[in-house]
């Protein structure tokens, strides 16, 4: 038999008055959504469906929610904005483009599409959320207004979280909260870290130009191949030595293309990879310095290159006070040992956009069930979440709300 959350006891301590636990049958309708969600899954900027079966829920639920420009994501508010600093809590909707390769009976009906980052599972809390405070608003029980923010483009650079703050999302609000899913982290628990709790991402392509040739003859040409693989290895070590290492900036090379004959030095090559950093500072330095680089290297061979520096999005840095409310949300919930202390991840998450403008925190939302000793990881066709999960989110995200 499965363990079980059961026999915890989920009431906010004094003062006010205690926010009950969520409904059973509320959560059994929340578990469907999610598994609705699952099986249809859309890419960044196609949530249609999604976005359509969010906002029919709002609207049933006497809410009156905003799609935003271009018809995927939107926003939903609880109580009156005018009445205070509004807490925001975001979601992402956006699936990944990834065959779900999981035998379960809520498959992705969607070939090569997956629910594989657990977005379900973020929006399916958001909206589980925003239905108890709704309740709780229409009985007088909500202190301060309540925004959901249900985001597209997630998956995509630099993200649609630039889109939603464009469409004047954060205005009025004083604090932003989120969680994303951890198959590391127990369901039940929650992994919290002040200050940077993921890194910056961003991407790189390089091409290099030059006179071609004979490979009996490689003084007479612009060696492409050579100036490549000098490029693909001294690069990210020249920017070991330029940086403070604590810095954690770090190039690595997904793709590299050159030539099409064995004795034909190629006039073209081209590089692709990303940029990873752990520090904000240091991100923000990395394009200047990596051009910089890239000349040196280049001059050494006489190539020519030209680089198109995506910019990804920056790390998340939880900010202290946010970060404690969540802490303290989750002890009254389910006490201080439902909380873990996490690691920064390297991983890229455009919920950093909204922390450049409002003070918030992200936490990491336990999913692995009970026992398990598997650890699936995230982006993967296999991943699934204990859907235990989506009531701890949502008592998390309420308890916050009565909290704050």
């Amino acid at each position: 038999m499965r363990p079980t959350l059961s026999g915890v006891d989920h009431s906010l301590p004094a003062p006010g008055a205690p926010l009950p636990a969520l409904s059973d049958e509320l959560e059994a309708e929340l578990v469907a959504f999610r598994r609705d969600l699952h099986m249809h899954p859309e890419l960044s900027r196609q949530e249609f469906r999604t976005t359509a079966a969010i906002k029919e829920r709002l609207e049933q639920a006497g809410l009156q929610p905003r799609e935003m420009p271009g018809g995927t994501g939107l926003v939903c508010d609880i109580g009156r904005p005018a009445d205070g600093p509004v807490l925001a809590l975001r979601a992402d909707i956006d699936a990944l483009p990834i065959p779900d390769t999981k035998t379960v009976e809520y498959h992705s009906t969607v070939a090569g599409c997956a629910h594989a980052c657990g977005h379900d599972v973020h929006t399916t809390v958001v909206l589980g959320a925003g239905l108890v405070l709704a309740g709780l608003e229409r009985e007088g029980k909500l202190q301060r207004p309540v925004r959901l923010v249900f985001q597209p483009a997630e998956e995509v650079m630099p993200g649609g979280a630039l889109d939603m703050i464009k469409a004047d999302v954060l205005d009025g609000v004083g604090r932003i909260l989120a969680v994303h899913c951890d198959p590391k982290v127990e369901v039940g628990r929650i992994g919290l870290r002040t200050g940077p709790i993921t890194s910056a991402c961003d991407r790189l392509e390089l091409s290099l130009d030059g006179a071609g040739g004979h490979t009996a003859r490689p003084h007479l040409t612009t060696d492409l191949v050579m100036a490549a693989a000098k490029m693909a290895t001294e690069l990210p070590a020249a920017l070991a030595r330029r940086i403070d290492p604590r810095a954690g900036l770090s190039v690595v090379w997904g793709r590299i293309d050159a030539g099409h004959a064995c004795n034909v030095i190629p006039q073209h090559a081209e590089l692709e990879g990303t940029v990873r950093c752990l520090d904000l500072a240091a991100w923000h330095e990395a394009p200047d310095l990596i051009h910089e680089v890239m000349d040196q290297i280049a001059a050494m061979y006489r190539a020519k290159w030209e680089l198109t520096y995506h910019r990804g999005v920056p790390p998340v840095v939880n900010e202290s006070t946010s970060t404690e409310l969540l802490r303290d949300a989750m002890t009254a919930r389910y006490g201080a040992h439902a909380v873990e202390d996490t690691e920064q991840s390297l991983g890229g998450e455009d919920f950093s956009w909204y922390l450049e403008q409002v003070p918030g925190a992200l936490a990491r939302l336990g999913v692995r069930p009970m026992g398990d000793a598997v650890v699936r990881d995230l982006h993967r066709g296999d991943f699934d979440a204990d859907e235990q999960a989506i009531r701890v989110g949502v008592e998390l995200f309420t308890a916050a709300a009565l909290i704050d």
